[in-house]
């Protein structure tokens, strides 16, 4: 089994806070707030609390160990804020306001099979056969979870769940090409554009804002269930790569089932226990894998935190920063070597058939 903790330690926080967001959103929304407008201060609060560590973190002095954003970034930050930022929450909004709270959290997998399925199809990730198997007990636990039984089938609210779900794997995929960068700022010129995008559009509709007491509440599930999540995630991207952080993300829906039976008091039905159980199963499946071979780095050059590990072996010019970690552009020769390994930034190679 590949111990890869740092990576696994992000991944499952970052499942946590955004997890326990849900049965706040769903609480937000039962106050009357437009699932449109209780995006927007999702995202704003998560931009602007962000943006304050940003601003504290240089008027401290702190030294930045992480690398910026850069222009060749920017159409992959647009197109992550588009469909993470803009058409992810709007739908999980719209699903939250006529979808049981404990059903919509658990529904939320379909984000780590969505991610999953992206990163392999589309970026080509190694994904073995434990993954496929884990990834089809998790959409047989969604379908069990969504089904509604006689001619309604599949309820609109769960489709308009599984909408976001497809619009944050694609969003999480794109997000692998920008991991190497600052999370921080990410996470923060994500919640303060589409945060800004979704108030907008929502108030140009007619909706109004909540009480003080009620936007501020929304803005701080926002910093910690959408900003510092996102950051955790983005770091986590580094170690494991899309597919695997989002097998490990799946436990976020555990959570949010958890809290929004305490919380509403909803009952524990057999329909209820026969979709976690399947959905547990899938991502024990996906904790369990185990990858090792000998494969070859090919030469390159990036920008990123890091420490002078095993992949890191250069010399250091006379502007290169002291101590570690830090950042700085670096060459990387090539090498070979056998260990074990997560699609990261430094393997990402392909694979033989065998």
């Amino acid at each position: 089994m590949i111990r890869n903790r740092p990576g696994v330690l992000l991944a499952i926080a970052s499942a946590v806070l955004f997890g326990a967001s849900t049965p706040f959103a769903k609480l937000l929304l039962g106050g009357g707030v437009s699932p449109w407008l209780l995006a927007g201060l999702l995202y704003l609060g998560s931009g602007l609390g962000l943006a304050a560590v940003h601003l504290a973190r240089g008027a401290l002095g702190v030294p930045a160990a992480e690398a910026p954003l850069r222009r060749a970034d920017l159409p992959w930050l647009a197109l992550v804020v588009l469909s993470g930022g803009v058409v992810g929450p709007v739908l999980l909004m719209v699903g939250l306001a006529t979808t049981a709270a404990s059903s919509a959290a658990l529904l939320l997998n379909l984000e780590g099979l969505a991610t999953m399925a992206i990163a392999w199809l589309v970026f080509r990730e190694n994904v073995d056969r434990r993954l496929l198997l884990g990834a089809a007990a998790i959409l047989a636990g969604a379908v069990i979870l969504s089904w509604q039984g006689g001619p309604a089938g599949l309820g609109l609210g769960a489709v308009a769940i599984a909408g976001a779900c497809l619009a944050w794997g694609i969003d999480n995929n794109l997000t692998r090409k920008l991991s190497a960068a600052d999370p921080v700022q990410i996470a923060l010129i994500k919640g303060l554009a589409a945060g800004a995008v979704n108030l907008a559009l929502a108030l140009a509709l007619g909706a109004r804002l909540p009480p003080l007491t009620e936007t501020l509440g929304a803005g701080l599930v926002g910093l910690l269930g959408y900003g510092v999540s996102l950051v955790m995630f983005v770091l986590a991207l580094r170690h494991l790569g899309a597919a695997r952080t989002g097998a490990y993300f799946s436990t976020a829906p555990f959570i949010g089932a958890v809290l929004a039976i305490g919380m509403f008091g909803e009952p524990v039905t057999a329909q209820l226990i026969a979709a976690s159980a399947l959905m547990l199963i899938g991502v024990a499946l996906h904790l369990m894998e185990a990858h090792e071979h000998p494969h070859t780095h090919q030469a390159m050059a990036h920008e990123h935190r890091h420490v002078h590990d095993a992949h890191h072996q250069h010399e250091h010019g006379p502007n290169d920063p002291p101590g570690e970690p830090h950042s700085h552009p670096h060459r990387h020769a090539p090498l070979t070597h056998t260990h074990a390994h997560y699609p990261d930034l430094h393997h990402r190679h392909g694979h033989g058939a065998g």
